[in-house]
C-alpha cells in the first residue's frame, strides 16, 4: 500500500474534500448512508435532498459527474432487479401506462434502487478523494481491528494486481489476433475469466510465501502517524451528515 498505489476509484485532486482528514470522511460517509438507509420509501422528496447533497459535494470535490455516472454502473443488476419486483410482486396493483404493476413491488423496486444509487454514490466520492492509503491510515485511527486491517490492506492490493493482470491477459489475446466482443465469443471470454482465476490464486500463493520469508506477523504496520484530529476540522466534516440528519428528521416526523 505505498504511495505508488493510487487505487482504480481514486481522482487525484486539491479540493476540500482531497485534503480532509480520512477518519473524518469516513465517518460522514457512514452516516449519511445511515440517514439515508433509514429514511421510510414513501417520503420521496426526502431522497431528492440526499441527492442534491451528494451532487453539492461532487461539485465542491470537482468530481466530474460523467465520471462518477461511469463508477455507478456497477449496480446495473440491482437497477434490473427493482424493475422486475413490480411485476413478480404479489398484492394490490395499479396501473402505469396501461400496465397493472404490483404496488408493494413498485415501493420496493424503489426503496432498493434509490438507497442503492444514493449509498454508492457516497461510497464512490469518499473513494474518489480519499487514497487507498488514506482509507487504511483513517481505519488505523479510528481503532479498527487490526485483524480487519490486515484483511482490508490486503483486499485493495491484490485488487490491483488481479486488474493488472487481466489487463496484461487483455493486450496477449489482442497481440495474437484475437479479442472477443461479441455475444457468440463468450466461451473465449469465460475461459479467460477462468484463467485469471487461477492465475490468481497462484499469485496469491506466491505473495503470501514471499511475505513469510520476509518476516511478515500477521498483521500490518502503522500506515501514518497517530494523531489527534482537530475538533474544527470534525465540526466541519460533520456538516453533511447534520445535513442528511435533518432531513431524515423531517422525513420521520412527516412520515
Amino acid at each position: 500500500m505505498g504511495a505508488g498505489h493510487a487505487g482504480a476509484l481514486h481522482l487525484p485532486g486539491d479540493s476540500v474534500l482531497h485534503r480532509s482528514a480520512p477518519e473524518v470522511k469516513i465517518v460522514a460517509a457512514f452516516l449519511v448512508v445511515l440517514c439515508v438507509v433509514a429514511t421510510p420509501r414513501e417520503v420521496f422528496w426526502a431522497f431528492g435532498g440526499y441527492a442534491l447533497l451528494l451532487f453539492g459535494l461532487v461539485l465542491v470535490a470537482r468530481v466530474p459527474p460523467h465520471w462518477l455516472a461511469g463508477r455507478l454502473l456497477i449496480e446495473v443488476p440491482f437497477v434490473v432487479l427493482a424493475l422486475v419486483l413490480p411485476f413478480t410482486a404479489g398484492g394490490a396493483t395499479t396501473e402505469v401506462a396501461g400496465l397493472a404493476l404490483s404496488t408493494d413491488g413498485l415501493l420496493a423496486g424503489w426503496n432498493i434502487l434509490v438507497k442503492g444509487t444514493l449509498g454508492l454514490a457516497t461510497s464512490v466520492l469518499l473513494a474518489a478523494t480519499t487514497a487507498p492509503r488514506e482509507l487504511v491510515v483513517g481505519l488505523q485511527r479510528l481503532r479498527t481491528p487490526r485483524l480487519l486491517i490486515t484483511i482490508i490492506t490486503l483486499m485493495l492490493r491484490y485488487a490491483e494486481v488481479i486488474v493488472a493482470e487481466a489487463k496484461r491477459m487483455r493486450v496477449a489475446r489482442i497481440c495474437r489476433g484475437h479479442d472477443p466482443r461479441f455475444l457468440w465469443q463468450l466461451g473465449a471470454t469465460a475461459r479467460g475469466v477462468g484463467s485469471l482465476f487461477i492465475r490468481s490464486y497462484e499469485r496469491g500463493e506466491r505473495v503470501h510465501l514471499a511475505m513469510v520469508s520476509r518476516g511478515w506477523s500477521g498483521a500490518m504496520p502503522e500506515l501514518g502517524e497517530s494523531r489527534r484530529t482537530s475538533p474544527a476540522t470534525w465540526w466541519l466534516g460533520m456538516a453533511p451528515p447534520a445535513v442528511a440528519a435533518i432531513v431524515l428528521g423531517v422525513a420521520l416526523w412527516t412520515a
